[in-house]
């Protein structure tokens, strides 16, 4: 699999493998950038993953529509039987993810900064 299109903002780099995808997110997620993270989940969740990780380490902000994104990501993983990961490491994106209760809904993986994917 290939990045997806890179705006300044964020960029998403997916890899793939016969156990499951991952998306290692970087940058902002916000509402100019969310569309293109929910066209890459999409997609994924398209292809009939077993497995989906999103990899938020590097994401140094996360709003409103960032949480609507993994919120829909969460539900169509749920309903189409795929085991969906979420890693994070910075208070940028643990703190609404926790105000909103997301933290807990999505069984988020605390990972140290920097370290990605476990």
């Amino acid at each position: 699999m290939t990045a997806a299109p890179a705006s300044d903002l964020v960029s998403i780099d997916v890899t793939g493998s016969a156990s499951g995808v991952l998306l290692t997110v970087a940058g902002e997620v916000d509402s100019s950038t969310a569309p293109s993270l929910r066209a890459v989940l999409d997609s994924a969740l398209a292809d009939g993953v077993p497995a989906l990780t999103v990899d938020l380490d590097g994401v140094t902000f996360l709003d409103s529509a960032g949480l609507c994104v993994l919120a829909a990501a969460h539900r169509r993983a749920a309903e189409d039987g795929v085991r969906l990961r979420v890693l994070a490491s910075n208070r940028a994106v643990i703190r609404p993810l926790q105000i909103t209760g997301l933290y807990d809904l999505l069984a988020i993986e605390r990972v140290e900064p920097g370290a990605g994917v476990a």
